[in-house]
């Protein structure tokens, strides 16, 4: 069984992958039948490159891919492509699908970054009232009457 998989080929503490179709017997960095694309995780924003054609030529063939694999090509919308192809829909269908999908997506991410910095501006927020709270002066405690 062909899968389509990630195997390492970057320096220690910055990976870098390549997206691969292997034999599923294969060890993670070993041989590998074609490489369809590349995947750079550390960089900001995380950088994702497909060979379209091959990775459906792939796909079609009856390739698996693995969860990761599966997952980056949800977040550059080859997923829902490929189901649109799979289905038998005509090259007019696909581009308006893929259409809607692309403004979707740029909406889904104006949301993502605008809910993290409303994350770190309460961050900061608690982060000032605990250095707040330490820096006041406490109160000196009240001394019990001897017996």
């Amino acid at each position: 069984m062909v899968k389509l998989r990630l195997k390492r080929i970057g320096k220690k503490k910055e990976p870098v992958y390549k997206i691969v179709a292997a034999h599923s017997q294969s060890p993670r960095d070993g041989k590998f039948l074609e490489a369809i694309g590349t995947y750079a995780p550390c960089q900001e924003p995380a950088k994702v490159e497909f060979n379209e054609a091959r990775l459906f030529h792939w796909l079609k063939n009856g390739a698996q891919a693995t969860d990761k694999v599966l997952s980056l090509t949800k977040n550059k919308g080859l997923w829902l492509k490929w189901e649109l192809m799979r289905r038998g829909k005509d090259e007019a269908t696909i581009a308006t699908e893929m259409e809607k999908w692309t403004v979707l997506h740029a909406e889904k991410l104006v949301r993502q970054a605008e809910k993290l910095v409303a994350r770190k501006k309460k961050k900061k927020a608690v982060a000032a009232a605990a250095k707040a709270a330490a820096a006041a002066p406490a109160p000196a405690p009240a001394e019990a009457p001897a017996a």
